[in-house]
């Protein structure tokens, strides 16, 4: 009885194949190489990068640049009439009252601003009074604001002049009769 048991072979792993042996020094060359290739063209190549020389310049001198600025209008411009005035500037809030400001054409609205005079209506469109910002600095001269204050005052009942540039910023100070 010869019965021949085979133990203590040693277990080894499985045996790699040609084709795998292949495959892999195949990737382990190729791979390499052609990361080698695709990153020389990117460095060669000739097409516009996002951050180029010129876009940084610009994106520098957007950066450095002064907040504020100065903005120099012809001086010599023809100046408008009230009306343009107020439908530019003033209508937003006196053609509806908003804010408790006098409606346009509201005569009791305006007769106590009427009695204080022409040049104090002025002065509070220029300076502001109440929820009404100041007027003056903007894209009108003082003048034409003046212009706008008589255009809504006569329309109110009062007889206040147009101011002329040649005059001055309205004369009369109290309503003519």
């Amino acid at each position: 009885m010869s019965a021949s048991v085979q133990t203590g072979e040693s277990h080894t792993g499985p045996t790699e194949s040609s084709r795998q042996s292949l495959l892999a020094t195949a990737y382990a060359v190729l791979l390499p190489l052609f990361i080698l290739c695709a990153l020389a063209y990117y460095a060669i190549s000739t097409h516009t990068r996002a951050n180029s020389d010129s876009q940084q310049l610009a994106a520098t001198d957007a950066r450095i640049s002064k907040v504020g600025g100065i903005e120099i209008r012809d001086a010599n411009r023809p100046l408008v009439g009230g009306q343009v005035v107020y439908e530019a500037q003033c209508a937003a809030c006196h053609a509806s009252g908003v804010a408790g400001a006098p409606t346009f054409g509201d005569a009791s609205a305006w007769t106590a601003r009427i009695d204080t005079g022409f040049d104090a209506l002025v002065k509070s469109a220029l300076e502001g009074k109440g929820a009404m910002a100041p007027q003056g600095g903007g894209n009108f001269s003082d003048l034409e604001i003046a212009r706008a204050v008589a255009y809504m005052t006569h329309a109110a009942g009062a007889s206040f002049a147009e101011p002329d540039p040649e005059s001055g910023e309205g004369e009369s100070s109290t309503p003519a009769p």
